[in-house]
């Protein structure tokens, strides 16, 4: 029972973190954070826009979201809420946890380009 009390030598105590707390960290750490942050983007845009079933292709760089679609009626309607659905993705991403808020080269959503 001792042995679990006992300090080690040399070896500096710490808080405990949250996950929420440590994920991000392992993420920038690893290097792993902007393809991470991209595949939250991508999940996003499913969630939010209802449009999954006619997304053919996704591209997410420097805070432009470009999604190929099957439907240019579809096209034609989301074009329409592009604003209400970046606010809509940013949202979404805010509240996800395994997504790197400050990482300089994927953040937030900037502009939806419809093709």
């Amino acid at each position: 029972m001792e042995q679990q009390h006992r300090k080690i030598k040399g070896v500096p105590r710490k808080e405990a973190l949250s996950l929420e707390e440590v994920i991000p960290q392992f993420l920038r750490r690893m290097k792993l954070a902007s393809g991470v942050n991209t595949q939250r983007v991508f999940a996003a845009w499913d969630a939010v826009s209802g449009a999954s079933a006619y997304t053919l292709g996704r591209f997410y760089r420097g805070g432009r979201l470009y999604v190929t679609l099957s439907s240019s009626m579809v096209r034609g309607q989301l074009d329409l809420r592009k604003a209400d659905l970046v606010a809509a993705i940013n949202d979404y991403l805010s509240k996800d946890t395994l997504f790197v808020k400050d990482d300089s080269r994927t953040g937030f959503v900037k502009e939806l380009i419809l093709k």
